[in-house]
Parts: C-alpha cells; structure tokens; sequence
C-alpha cells in the first residue's frame, strides 16, 4: 500500500561526458558533480496513465468474466474504486507522495504511494479507512433499500458490506493481513514472512477449490505465485542491503537528503554490489552514466524508510476491536443472503 515507483531523473550536461570538478590528484577537497535531481511532474502524469489503463482493463475482463452483466461489473468496479479511495485520501492527508491507484483484473486493485518517515498509528489508520467507510455507506443503503424495497440497492448494499469484509480477513496481502503485519508483526522480520508464506499458500488453496468448480478461476493462482516470487526479491534486496551497508554506506536516509558526495559514494557501492550495473565504472572519474536513471531508481529503492512503533498496546486493543466488530455487522443488521441463491 505504500509501494514506490521509479522516478525519472535529470542529470546536468551529457550522461557519458567527464565532468569538471573532479578528483584530482594531490588536492583533498574534491568538487562532487550534482547529484540527478527527481523530476516529478512525469511520474505523476504516467502513475495517472496507469491507473486509468488499469481501470479499463479491469472493467473489460471483468464485463466478459461475469458474462457481460455490465451492471454487476459496474458495481463491483465501483465498490472497489470507493474503497481504495478511502486508502488513497488518507495517505494524501498523512502527506503521503507518488500517490496512484491501481487496478488488478479480478482481484481488485491497490492505493500506492510512499514516505519516509511511517507512523505505525497512521499506517494502520490507511488500512482501515478502505473497508470501514465501505461497511458504513454499505449499512446506509441496506436501510435504505429495506425502506424503499429496492432490490437492486439491497443487492448493491450486501456486496458492498461483503467485499469490504472480505478484504478485512486477516490474509496477506489483503486489508487485514495487512492491519495484523502492521500491529504486531513489523518487529520481527522472520515471523512476517512466515504470515506471507502461509497467507500465499491459503490463497492457492482457496483458488485451487475454486478452480474446481469453474476452471477460469484457475488464473487467479497466479496471485499467490507473485506474492511468493515478491517475497522472495524482497529477501534478496535485504542481503544486498547488508552487502552495501558493510561498506560503511547509511541506507537511512532519504534521497532528497543525500549530499553530493553521499550520492558518489553509495552510487559505487549501489554499483558493486547490484548485479545489473555490472560493467558500469565506479567514480573517480565522475562520470555520469548512459544508464544514470537506472541507478538512480535502484538507489532509491535501497534506502531505508523508517517505521515508527507508536502505536500503544490500549490503541491496538482498540483497532482490534474495531476490526472484529466489523465482522458482526451482517449478523447486527440481520442482512439475508439468500438474494444470492
């Protein structure tokens, strides 16, 4: 939910030329070359781009999936749009940056955006501020629609409270895996990824018995298999981490805080040790790259971000309470489900 896109990049003067101000030999100060300087204007207008695309692409594999019912394709997309907006408008509040939505056919979609500094009592405010306005705005309407004896607005209603209490299981990487990695589980590394295991294999299960029943559901194990394949880079960019790290080189920190000579000095270890920039020279010389953008967004996904734990053990009882009330709220409104059958 607060993944960061690469960010474009502008560099002064020609990428492959020397620049001026190098080290030179038998002078100890030396005139660090500007770091690349983000440009963000582009990255904006192409997050935007793809979230429309996906959006798109969502609603017509959608449309031919449920059988061209665009109504219930209609509603479905727009439940989804009404709950990552709920994630996205509090990370704009919580000053979040690179912000963008992004739609996956058939499994719904993801609010993204990113910070340095993350306050574990805000993150987990993000995750829920998804599903709960859903479940609110979902009772709302089920009223309604018992006042006005309005099926359609009672099936729109049930699928509403349904979705959001479904993206509230406590399976990662949905809502609620995501509320409980949150919580308890960000200070201990081995035990999140153990969630993350067994959350992917649940989810193929779950697919698996699906697929018995209609073999279209089958493609949706490809889910589970990218979380695995994700897990399995996040530990790899851990080791390569701690490879940078025994160079002496401080990951914690944010690029827009890094002098000159911070940036040539993590750049030759980012250079080292990443095995995509093999071949590229180390500076002295310093020399921008053809390929300088590419070890910009590389070094920008290497530096740390810094959660903080400030979340009280009265303030997680609390969130967890709110969390397991949702789960009632079918049996509370005594909400049928036989409008399904």
């Amino acid at each position: 939910m607060e993944n960061t896109d690469p960010v474009s990049s502008q560099f002064p003067g020609d990428h492959s030329s020397s620049v001026p101000g190098s080290a030179i030999s038998g002078i100890s100060a030396v005139n660090y070359p500007p770091k690349p300087e983000l440009e963000d204007t582009k990255n904006k207008t192409n997050a935007w781009t793809r979230s429309l695309s996906s959006l798109a692409l969502y609603f017509v594999i959608g449309y031919f999936f449920f059988n061209r019912d665009w109504l219930l394709v209609l509603v479905l997309t727009g439940v989804v749009v009404f709950h990552e907006m709920g994630h996205f408008l509090a990370m704009k509040l919580y000053k979040y940056t690179d912000l963008g939505i992004f739609f996956i056919p058939l499994l719904g979609a993801y609010a993204s955006g990113s910070k340095r500094e993350v306050s574990q009592t805000q993150s987990a405010l993000i995750i829920l501020a998804g599903p709960v306005p859903g479940i609110i705005v979902g009772v709302i309407l089920y009223f309604l629609a018992i006042q006005q004896d309005n099926l359609f607005l009672e099936k729109t209603s049930i699928i509403l409270i349904l979705l959001n209490l479904l993206n509230l299981i406590p399976i990662y990487p949905l809502d609620g895996g995501q509320l409980i990695n949150r919580l308890f589980l960000d200070e201990s590394a081995i035990i999140g990824k153990i969630f993350v295991i067994a959350s992917s294999l649940l989810l193929a299960w779950f697919f698996i018995k699906l697929g018995n029943n209609n073999m279209s559901f089958y493609v949706l194990l490809l889910f589970p298999v990218m979380m695995l394949m994700r897990l399995f880079t996040d530990i790899k960019h851990e080791r390569l981490v701690n490879e940078i790290e025994k160079e002496g080189v401080d990951l914690n920190v944010a690029y827009e805080d890094i002098t000159d000579e911070q940036y040539w000095k993590i750049r030759n270890a980012v250079i080292k040790h990443h095995p995509d920039l093999a071949g590229i020279p180390p500076a002295p010389p310093f020399q921008y790259s053809e390929q300088e953008e590419k070890i910009v967004s590389i070094m920008q996904s290497l530096l740390q971000r810094v959660i903080i734990m400030d979340l009280s053990l009265a303030g997680k009882i609390l969130i967890l309470l709110l969390w397991i009330g949702c789960f009632a709220v079918p049996v509370l409104i005594k909400m049928p489900l036989r409008i399904f059958y």
